[in-house]
């Protein structure tokens, strides 16, 4: 597939995703209206995301390691290539949840929507921004809402795509709400769509993510948190080298 026609797919995808959050634009800011609601903001984006990639071809597959109990609360922890790990994800999760990603994005109309309801931002070079992240983290994880929190921070810029060192952020977060960790490897989202798709296009095809089993967090000390990041790190990175 030429260059040109990819990128004429990654717009074609872009305006779908557009056209299917305007067209449910009216209920979703009627749910906006009351907190109570806000799982269902959640639903309604697993629904955007897997019609719209669906309308441009893109269809997303997951295996698991062992059945989820999603009515417990986890700190979900993936590696992340494209924009789009984040709807890989939320299409295969079956708990209220939420994600962290950086503040620069709120300028997007669409996630500006739900950084405003549901999701989280965090600028990782303000410690009292990282602060007050984490801390409405924590409240949201007590709510009884997962948190989907990338933790190499952003996607790296080097293609092919490389894992990248974690940060500690997400794995003391785990530890000190005795919450567990479920590492997500995303193998191939990227070979669709790399970043934000812009500079070498997209096309139709089958994104596969991983599931591992949890990892339970509940006997560990924040003295631990280092070691947590190293064992989910080393995780997601057998699995990628094996995909």
């Amino acid at each position: 597939m030429k260059l040109a026609l990819k990128r004429i797919h990654t717009y074609f995808y872009r305006y779908s995703v557009g056209f299917f959050f305007i067209l449910f634009w009216p209920l979703l800011f009627l749910l906006s209206k009351r907190p109570k609601l806000y799982r269902y903001i959640n639903k309604l984006r697993q629904f955007i995301a897997f019609i719209s990639s669906a309308f441009s071809g893109i269809f997303y597959r997951a295996t698991f390691e062992e059945p989820i109990d999603w009515s417990r609360t986890y700190v979900i922890c993936p590696n992340h290539t494209s924009n789009l790990d984040v709807s890989a994800i939320s299409v295969h999760l079956r708990n209220n949840h939420c994600f962290m990603a950086k503040e620069e994005l709120r300028s997007h109309f669409i996630l500006n929507f739900f950084f405003n309801t549901i999701d989280i931002t965090v600028n990782r070079e303000s410690k009292m921004s990282s602060f007050r992240a984490f801390k409405k983290a924590s409240e949201k994880l007590n709510e009884g809402v997962s948190m989907v929190i990338f933790p190499e921070g952003t996607i790296p810029d080097v293609y092919p795509p490389a894992l990248h060192a974690f940060k500690n952020g997400p794995f003391r977060l785990a530890i000190e709400m005795k919450v567990p960790i479920i590492p997500i490897s995303c193998p191939d989202t990227w070979k669709v769509l790399w970043d934000t798709g812009l500079e070498f296009g997209s096309r139709p095809g089958i994104c596969d993510i991983f599931v591992h089993k949890p990892i339970e967090t509940a006997h560990l000390t924040l003295d631990d948190a280092d070691a947590l990041r190293d064992e989910v790190h080393a995780i997601i990175k057998q699995k990628l080298q094996q995909a």
